[in-house]
């Protein structure tokens, strides 16, 4: 039984505290990170790749489905994590990129797009298909028929792509599927919220009966043995500046209303920077993955960040790396990924570029010139001695780790643990007696 299924018997049999946490991310540095703290525990590690990030025409990584495959096994060999313990993961798949087509057009590439995904390997797939497409009424919200519809499309064409990989090899592992209608966008709220309803327990019950109905008119009577969890707003939500935290008096009636449906489980998006302690209870509650994506690339940027102002000190000005003006004007030259997503004046936009929970910064990661910057960066630091006096000042957390002996005075290690940081909130949340385990020795 994979580890998704697993997770799904031991909640049946009232393990109410298994969970998954979701790294959704294409940042190498990242990964890295997340398998080898991974290697302190005999457990799968869960990484996805959103529909913008990885598709058939590249996305924004220019990556292309088994192009992602291989990254992260590349890194996964480099750090000596076992491929077979990794799941990975296709994010938001649908119409995603091709809002601006025609249904017939933009569902065609959403089909072609998720037999890449299933071809390629990856056995954790959400059909997201929320989104209105150019010929939609721009008046009326979408409605769960449709999304319905367009969704059963997808999944047959994922049962035909999985089919073929079976042709191959007949104990090839079947996908588990992830449905939803009220699915949060990729990457946090665009616009400042004042609040975030929940999903309404009715909402869930129509989401269910509708695909039931849309499965069955596809002759897919076995479809539901295969999905695993659906997507709602348990209301949590980042933006620019603000974050919607865990309330579960508030989710009560969505999550006791799930308990009759042991099938699946909830999945929570947008939880980042959401406390461990929220997290546990939104696992507890139900809410048994969690997705997390931009939390981890903004640790990542806060130590770089702060590498960078260390080398300010430390290396002369004609030899230093420049990171965070490098990511300026790597923005700035092309601002496509985050103009519609920030506003305001020109000096809060300069602010949000750099410091906003949407992190639309991660875009930007892998062009050549910030990649370029970050490995100067490391090399300038690596030929220096970083005193542990100012270590402490700009990395409060690494430094108390250096000072016990549990990481190296190295800027590699003392960046990718900032996201170790953002980890170990997860794995507190979604592994039993995680605190009085070694993981702190």
């Amino acid at each position: 039984m994979d580890a998704l299924r697993e997770m799904l018997q031991k909640r049946k049999q009232g393990m109410n505290f298994a969970g998954i946490p979701s790294f959704c991310t294409a940042s190498d540095l990242v990964i890295e990170a997340c398998l080898q703290q991974a290697l302190r525990f005999d457990d799968c590690v869960l990484v996805e790749a959103t529909a913008n990030q990885v598709n058939q025409y590249g996305g924004y990584t220019g990556m292309k489905p088994a192009d992602y495959r291989d990254f992260v096994y590349k890194i996964a060999d480099k750090v000596g994590f076992p491929r077979e313990r990794i799941i990975l993961g296709g994010d938001h798949l649908g119409p995603l990129t091709w809002q601006d087509e025609p249904e017939k057009e933009a569902m065609e590439k959403s089909v072609e797009l998720v037999k890449l995904f299933v071809s390629a390997g990856f056995k954790k797939i959400h059909l997201d298909t929320s989104m209105r497409v150019a010929d939609d009424s721009r008046d009326e919200a979408l409605s769960d028929e449709v999304i319905a519809r367009r969704g059963a499309i997808l999944y047959e064409a994922c049962e035909e792509a999985y089919q073929e990989l079976r042709k191959k090899n007949p104990d090839e592992a079947r996908p588990a599927f992830i449905i939803g209608s009220e699915v949060p966008i990729p990457g946090g709220a665009q616009e400042a919220e004042d609040s975030i309803s929940v999903t309404k327990p009715a909402a869930v019950e129509k989401t269910l009966a509708v695909y039931r109905s849309e499965f069955e008119k596809r002759g897919l009577k076995d479809a539901f043995d295969n999905i695993i969890g659906i997507v709602v707003q348990p209301g949590v939500e980042f933006g620019d500046a603000e974050i919607f935290h865990y309330d579960r008096v508030k989710a009560a009636e969505l999550t006791r209303a799930m308990k009759k449906h042991d099938n699946v489980v909830l999945e929570g998006h947008s939880t980042d920077y959401q406390s461990p302690k929220e997290l546990k209870e939104m696992v507890e509650d139900g809410i048994a993955i969690l997705k997390v994506g931009p939390a981890l690339t903004f640790s990542l940027r806060e130590g770089l960040f702060a590498l960078s102002m260390m080398e300010k000190y430390l290396v002369p000005e004609e030899k230093q790396a420049r990171f965070i003006e490098t990511m300026e004007e790597v923005m700035l030259a092309d601002p496509g990924n985050w103009q519609k997503h920030y506003h305001g004046t020109e000096d809060q936009l300069a602010l949000k570029r750099k410091f906003s929970f949407s992190d639309r910064c991660r875009y930007y990661f892998a062009q050549p010139k910030l990649i370029e910057a970050v490995e100067k960066l490391f090399a300038n630091l690596s030929e220096v001695e970083i005193p542990l006096s100012m270590l402490r000042q700009f990395m409060p957390r690494q430094y108390n780790r250096v000072r016990d002996g549990q990481l190296p005075m190295d800027p590699r290690e003392l960046a990718k643990d900032c996201v170790v940081h953002v980890v170990e909130d997860y794995n507190y949340a979604t592994k039993l007696n995680y605190l009085i385990s070694d993981v702190f020795d």
